[in-house]
């Protein structure tokens, strides 16, 4: 046993030496690793991977000096969002009209302003953790990952694409997702990242590791099974239209006649549906239009005929004000509701700085709405007889925004729109954001798309029935509404970042103060 401690002690230090001689090594295995954790994401789902790469960061921060980190954590973020987020460039080639040098230019560009948060985690841990010892990996390092993710999610409008915690969904850590949200997931992934590089580096102290990733992974396996929320009795019958609408076709107006006919023929398909669903701008028409010409009275007489409930994607506009908005009507027989869209695409439905940016944006010819966004403090939809939180395209990535129509909704359907990306993994990707906010909220989640990938996915985060890509058809299920809340949904991030906060805090008194006085030579 002797004999392979040592041998595992001098491979690691001729490990780092060498590290020392060549740091480009630890340069690419930084690059490497950011690469590699897109595969535990969808369509891919090697979750194991998420440990696994974070963990060889971890290992190629541990001896540089913070302006070193500070590069191979860039390095890990050009890997991590160049491979992960590739299919920005998509929409602006085409269907955005500029050419693919210009859109290659600016998807790369995003990609290296987004790999300056891991950058800065880098920089940040070697500055105010030098020493690396257990505070700084068990302690500091999972509560720093944690605390940027949610920061990432909301500064600057947000972009939470690609939390790590998202690639645990079909492993045991998706059981503390209605606990702590997927950035409690995410912690749980970089601690055992933590642990492995823990174990490595000083096996002769690390014994407790492999208990504290049974303990936690088992954990994790058990609550997968616990249910935190209540069915209620009477399921209801749901169809989701797919109908393929590409964007090159959608707003010819050519065409705006087979596309109304379309969704509406397969809706009368269905007529034994108490709920039907239309994706994201399913209707190329804003609503007074559509009404005018006498559409929305025949999807309202099909209500009325049949006692089913519609929700439609469909642009209002207000005709006093001339502001017009991204949203959902819900259609029966009594009522007529709408949801406006809150949280817009910057540079997609908004033009964020347009003062500053107008004149650039002529000059790159790049298309854009210019939508209002909805009030934060509108109604639930009550088209049926359970109430309906609904959330418009990547409305659903936002954790914080989904849950504040908890515990009220019994269902949660998103309309969106993925077309934009073509045939790559961002579809996919959305699916599987899609799945925790399921999880999370211990609700059904409806996501009807344009052409894909449309899902009704139960409380459990499971895909219960979908339907593929560009296919036009139907999903269809039986789906339970559901009361009450999960301990995630009724608090939210909260309590997470709360305890983040301290294990950081705690971690810099640790390892400042208390550790050298009892620790003269940390390993």
């Amino acid at each position: 046993m002797n004999i392979k401690k040592n041998m595992r002690t001098r491979g690691i230090a001729v490990f780092y030496r060498f590290l020392e001689f060549y740091p480009w090594v630890g340069d690419l295995l930084a690059l490497l690793a950011g690469g590699l954790l897109v595969l535990a994401f969808a369509p891919f789902n090697l979750f194991p991977l998420a440990v696994l790469s974070t963990a060889l960061l971890f290992l190629v921060w541990k001896s540089c000096t913070p302006l070193r980190a500070l590069w191979r954590g860039w390095l890990f973020g050009v890997g991590l969002f160049g491979f992960g987020v590739y299919w920005l460039h998509i929409s602006l080639t085409q269907f955005g009209g500029i050419t693919l040098p210009i859109a290659l230019f600016l998807n790369a560009l995003f990609v290296m302003v987004m790999a300056l948060y891991p950058a800065f985690l880098g920089w940040f841990i070697l500055k105010v953790f030098p020493v690396c010892n257990k505070v700084r990996l068990l302690a500091a390092l999972p509560a720093a990952w944690t605390l940027l993710e949610w920061f990432r999610s909301w500064f600057l409008t947000g972009f939470p694409w690609l939390s790590i915690g998202y690639s645990q969904l079909d492993a045991p850590l998706a059981g503390l997702a209605p606990l702590f949200g997927v950035y409690g997931v995410s912690w749980a992934v970089t601690f055992s990242a933590s642990l492995l590089v823990y174990a490595l580096l000083d096996g002769r102290q690390a014994w407790p590791v492999w208990p504290a990733l049974l303990v936690l992974w088992g954990l994790g396996g058990v609550l997968t099974q616990a249910s935190w929320t209540r069915s209620l009795e009477q399921p209801l019958n749901v169809v989701m239209i797919q109908g393929n609408t590409i964007p090159e076709i959608k707003f010819d107006p050519l065409h705006t006649q087979t596309i109304l006919d379309s969704y509406l023929n397969l809706s009368r398909q269905h007529r034994d549906a108490d709920l039907i669903i239309w994706p994201e701008t399913a209707i190329p028409l804003f609503f007074h239009e559509a009404t005018a010409i006498g559409f929305i009275d025949e999807v309202v007489q099909e209500a009325r005929e049949h006692k089913t409930a519609f929700l439609i994607g469909i642009p209002v506009e207000n005709a006093e004000t001339g502001q017009y908005y991204n949203a959902v009507v819900g259609l029966n027989a009594d009522s007529t509701e709408f949801y406006y869209k809150q949280h817009l695409v910057p540079f997609g439905e908004y033009m964020p700085f347009r003062s500053l940016v107008e004149s650039w944006q002529k000059m790159i010819r790049i298309p854009f709405s210019d939508f209002t966004p909805g009030s934060k403090e509108q109604p639930l939809i009550k088209a049926t007889r359970y109430a309906i939180g609904v959330s418009i395209c990547y409305e659903d990535a936002f954790p914080d925004e989904m849950r504040q129509v908890l515990p009220n909704a019994t269902l949660l359907v998103n309309v969106s729109n993925d077309s934009w990306f073509g045939n790559s993994i961002a579809p996919h990707q959305h699916l599987q954001i899609a799945r925790m906010r399921a999880l999370e909220s211990g609700r059904y989640l409806l996501r009807a798309t344009n052409t894909g990938v449309s899902a009704i996915i139960d409380d459990r985060g499971n895909i219960v029935a979908q339907m593929p890509q560009f296919q036009e058809g139907v999903v269809k299920a039986q789906v339970i509404p559901f009361d009450g809340g999960t301990p995630y949904s009724l608090s939210g991030n909260i309590p997470l970042l709360f305890i983040m906060f301290v294990c950081l805090l705690v971690g810099i008194v640790l390892h400042h103060y208390w550790y050298p006085a009892h620790h003269p030579k940390p390993v």
